[in-house]
């Protein structure tokens, strides 16, 4: 919509009246914020903001002391327990304490090391791949594995992994005719 002097005028009015933004842009068919805009561009009166309160404005009444209900007095609690001479307490039971447990002492067991297991692997230089890293088998699974055959020089897969993961590109006057 477009500001017209009639939509300008209603506008004016509207302020003057008290209206909120919101509710002159219902009114108007503008958003708040086209009101809000319109409004500082045409200087119109500020609007006292909801969240300030007035100074001179008088704090709301509270109430006075605790809100929470009472707690019931010593008086009360001391009814409901029975008098002190009614109460029998059973005698302490003379129990000794059971024996500790023996000490026993362990010898400490030698300690071996087993040889790391080397795998066969051909020899490449400079630590290149030497073995295919074809994912077999769904991650996460006990039977997912790596394709291990001897890689391609230069190439982490072998031969039939790598005629899948490279793929020639054709030429694209090929795909014209």
């Amino acid at each position: 919509m477009e500001w017209t002097d009639e939509t300008i005028g209603r506008l004016r009015g509207l302020w003057d009246e008290g209206h909120s933004t919101a509710e002159i842009g219902r009114r108007l068919g503008f958003s708040k914020n086209a009101i809000v805009g319109k409004a500082h561009r045409l200087d119109l009166s500020a609007r006292p903001s909801p969240i300030r309160r007035d100074v001179t404005e008088p704090e709301p009444a509270r109430a006075e002391g605790t809100t929470l209900p009472p707690l019931p007095s010593d008086e009360i609690k001391t009814a409901e327990r029975p008098p002190p001479e009614l109460v029998v307490e059973p005698a302490p039971a003379a129990v000794e304490p059971p024996p500790p447990p023996p000490v026993r002492i362990v010898p400490p067991r030698p300690v071996v090391v087993a040889p790391p297991r080397l795998q066969a692997v051909p020899a490449r230089p400079y630590g290149r791949i030497v073995t295919c890293c074809w994912p077999i088998g769904e991650p996460g699974t006990r039977s997912f594995h790596f394709c291990d055959d001897p890689s391609e020089p230069g190439k982490p897969y072998c031969g039939d992994h790598a005629k899948l993961a490279y793929v020639k590109v054709r030429d694209r006057r090929e795909d014209a005719a």
